[in-house]
């Protein structure tokens, strides 16, 4: 059943090494809980990834975009950039201000005796349990 499925998925993902890539991770996302789109039919995880690819009921793209999302060590944040009016009120970037933005920021962090966390814990209320669990 898993060679027509593969031929099936050829349609949609052209090249077979990323059919594979993009399979793999789906099958590794079932196995960790995520739901699936189709009925199982007594298949296994990677089948059932070929499946849904095959049956469209996933996008290929949106596939590998979370893959690549998987893969990546560092993520890069687009920090917006300084507003023009700002800068113009303040006459232009200065070497002074070229320096405080080389400065690393101080960290502050709040301070908590034990008595106050206690108090904090001891006034928490404990969820109500229902019939549903």
């Amino acid at each position: 059943m898993a060679r027509v499925t593969v031929e099936d998925c050829i349609d949609k993902v052209e090249n077979r090494f990323e059919l594979v890539l993009l399979a793999s991770h789906r099958a590794r996302l079932i196995s960790q809980g995520s739901s699936i789109t189709i009925d199982r039919d007594n298949d296994k995880n990677p089948v059932v990834a070929l499946r849904e690819i095959a049956d469209e009921t996933l996008s290929p793209d949106d596939l590998k975009e979370d893959l690549i999302h998987s893969l990546q060590k560092h993520v890069e944040v687009d920090e917006p950039e300084p507003d023009p009016a700002s800068l113009l009120a303040t006459g232009g970037a200065s070497a002074s201000s070229e320096e405080e933005e080389d400065a690393p920021e101080a960290v502050t962090f709040d301070q908590m005796s034990e008595e106050e966390l206690l108090a904090g814990i001891e006034g928490l209320v404990p969820p109500e349990k229902s019939d549903d669990y």
